[in-house]
């Protein structure tokens, strides 16, 4: 199936990044307003700073860099300004694109897109852990770990899932945050019209 978007080689001075924020502005906790949060990011030296919805997504331009370089940056920046922990994972367009193409799910007719999510881990899982991960089953759910990301399948909904973020935390001892296949395709569908912008 061929995909919604195009791959693109990027050749700027500047990269694109997609910064993904783990539990802010859910259930009145770690509230930060979305312009609070492109003031801090712009205050941190990125530019063209785009953010999406309320949960915590943030594009923007940066000079070339190593992704938990940034991570580490935009960590730090927050802990200053708001005096809470908040992990952050950052992805490359490649990334995100790689990830989008790689769902074994979407290309299932049986399955509805709108049960499919993501869960981006901050780093790649333990071998033994993830065998472990792997044993684990419940009925009319499915998940499958490709590198950093867990593809999940949830018909009954993501806020019923026992596959939520904090059980995959448990068992991989690694931060994860989720986002639905909606939010996942608009992040990179705004990275790329950045990326493809005239200098």
């Amino acid at each position: 199936m061929k995909p919604f978007y195009e791959y693109v080689k990027i050749d700027k001075p500047v990269r694109t990044y997609i910064s993904i924020l783990r539990g802010i502005n859910v259930s009145g906790q770690k509230m930060i307003k979305m312009a609070d949060l492109k003031k801090l990011y712009a205050e941190l030296g990125f530019m063209e700073i785009q953010s999406y919805i309320q949960s915590g997504n943030v594009i923007f331009q940066y000079e070339p860099s190593e992704p938990h370089e940034l991570e580490q940056k935009i960590t730090a920046g927050i802990r200053t300004a708001y005096s809470f922990e908040v992990p952050v994972m950052v992805l490359e367009i490649e990334e995100l694109q790689s990830v989008l193409a790689n769902n074994p799910y979407i290309a299932d007719p049986s399955k509805d897109d709108n049960f499919m999510h993501v869960t981006f881990l901050s780093a790649l899982p333990d071998t033994v852990a993830l065998t472990k991960l792997n044993e684990i089953h419940y009925p009319g759910e499915e998940f499958l770990v490709l590198d950093r990301a867990i593809y999940l399948y949830c018909p009954n909904g993501y806020g019923r899932t026992k596959f939520n973020n904090s059980f995959f935390e448990k068992k991989l001892k690694l931060a994860a945050t989720t986002r639905n296949w909606k939010t996942a395709k608009e992040l990179l569908i705004i990275a790329l019209k950045q990326t493809n912008s005239p200098s």
